[in-house]
């Protein structure tokens, strides 16, 4: 196998020799970064791929900013901020900043930002991101006020990221179309050249805020190319025409770490994996309803050998319904270590000595699922799996038709337990647990702005759910990043490269 992928490498490097060397590298303090989806319409409000929150996090700004060190919140287009009450959030601007064409940022630019997002009829992608907003109101010219439409305190997550401030007077004469051709915003990095789909090419904007926790560029040129086939990216970059490029597979960031050309770093993900199980009975009379049967679903399969042999890099066994670093995640609940005697004694004491048989899907990782299955049917579950694509899989959970389920979950990158447990656990079309106890905890902490309170209300639902294994989180995922040796690049658990950190070394 590596042989072949050796060769597909070396067939796609001597495809690409024919094409002119971009600029690239610490000699021409230009950074060239390839990925392999083509982003259509840059605007942030009207593409939903995570290459286009990299785009927007170099080109445009928000009122706040979350850390990736310590995740917390932080002032940025704001000087401060403060809840007025639960549904009003009050920001003081700085003074002084500039969108990248001269325009003056000031309270006018967020107010329309606000409200022309916020409002239904513009069409807006991502809608999840700006549905909680009623209006935004300007209380001078470097003061706003932002009103919620129902308490939410992970609106600070939206606020950090998802909610760029836009040019008004910009914006208002070109449009979506405009913005998606010529991008003007007041973050580190100017667009100076854009081929839709194809390349992009920033500038580091000398007119950026100083103090910042952003930092300050110190990269002077940013050259994204759009390459679709991943050997040939590999190619690009073993031959010094490209400095850095992600979600490289294990078996290949193997052979790149040992080219001595190129530094790999794998960090982990907010995705987590999981099986779901019918406890409510939705899906039918299914042994699943009894909570032993779950319980021994749990203790059967070995997590541990899973995340070592295949999943490997910084993954790492996850015990509670949420990712470890966000918000209200209680990671003290309730574990199920690997004891297949356990699984076969619970098995017997719900009824079933001889085990059972039961439908189990997947949508990727097939030799994840296949492992799993390996240990279930040890225990004496036997399986009839089904392998399905994810919109597939996931109408099939939602039309009540699958009782246990192999899953992934990446919470949008959003650092907060409402994103992942409360989308599952609150009695939506995912759920199928149907507890009411859990839901009126996740209600309780989705709604008061009270870190204390939510932290409580996070931990009661997280520990029932552990209690009653409606889920058997399994691991968080992890992603390859492959560059330069000149590059000195951290990544970030949200997965979300910030390039205007980075700097040569």
């Amino acid at each position: 196998m590596k042989r072949i992928l050796a060769a597909s490498a070396l067939a796609s490097l001597a495809l690409v020799s024919t094409i002119p060397a971009a600029l690239a590298g610490k000699a021409d303090d230009t950074l060239n970064i390839v990925w392999e989806r083509e982003l259509e319409n840059v605007d942030n409000y009207f593409n939903t791929a995570r290459e286009g929150i990299i785009f927007s996090r170099l080109t445009w700004d928000g009122l706040l900013y979350r850390d990736p060190k310590t995740m917390d919140y932080v002032p940025l287009i704001a000087k401060s901020y403060k809840w007025v009450d639960d549904v009003t959030l009050e920001f003081e601007l700085r003074e002084g900043l500039t969108f990248h064409n001269g325009e003056e940022l000031d309270a006018d630019d967020v107010v329309y930002t606000y409200n022309w997002v916020s409002n239904p009829d513009n069409g807006v992608k991502t809608q999840r991101n700006v549905n909680w907003i009623k209006e935004a109101k300007k209380l001078g010219k470097y003061k706003v006020q932002v009103i919620l439409k129902a308490p939410f305190p992970a609106a600070l997550e939206f606020v950090s990221g998802s909610v760029p401030i836009y040019p008004k007077d910009y914006y208002e004469k070109v449009g979506p179309d405009g913005m998606g051709q010529k991008p003007v915003g007041s973050g580190p990095y100017k667009v100076v050249e854009l081929e839709p789909g194809k390349r992009v090419v920033w500038e580091k904007f000398d007119g950026y805020m100083k103090d910042g926790p952003k930092g300050t560029p110190t990269i002077g040129k940013i050259v994204q190319r759009t390459i679709p086939e991943r050997n040939t990216q590999i190619a690009e970059l073993l031959a010094g025409r490209a400095d850095w490029m992600w979600r490289v597979p294990a078996d290949q960031a193997d052979r790149l770490q040992s080219s001595g050309k190129v530094q790999v770093v794998n960090e982990q993900t907010f995705r987590i994996g999981y099986i779901t199980m019918d406890a409510a009975g939705v899906t039918g009379d299914t042994p699943l309803k009894n909570p032993l049967v779950r319980k021994a679903i749990a203790h059967a399969i070995d997590r541990d050998a899973i995340v070592k042999a295949l999943v490997r890099g910084k993954s790492q066994v996850v015990h509670s319904a949420c990712f470890p670093s966000q918000f209200g995640c209680d990671t003290d609940v309730t574990k199920y270590p690997y004891d297949p005697a356990k699984a076969k004694a619970l098995l017997a004491e719900a009824g079933y000595p001889d085990g059972f048989e039961i439908p189990f899907f997947a949508y990727r990782n097939r030799d994840y699922a296949e492992a799993m299955i390996g240990f279930l049917n040890a225990v004496g579950i036997k399986v009839n799996f089904g392998y399905l694509k994810y919109a597939a899989l996931r109408d099939k959970i939602r039309a009540k038709e699958v009782p246990m389920a192999f899953m992934t979950w990446g919470s949008y990158s959003i650092n907060d337990v409402s994103a992942i447990t409360s989308n599952f656990f609150t009695h939506g079309k995912d759920d199928l647990a149907l507890d009411d106890q859990v839901k009126a905890a996740l209600d309780k902490g989705d709604t008061t702005v009270d870190p204390a309170a939510r932290k409580k209300a996070y931990s009661e639902a997280l520990n029932r759910i552990a209690d009653q294994a409606y889920w058997l989180p399994l691991w968080s995922y992890n992603t390859n990043y492959a560059f330069s040796t000149d590059l000195d690049f951290t990544p970030t658990s949200d997965e979300i490269p910030r390039f205007f950190t980075a700097k040569w070394k």
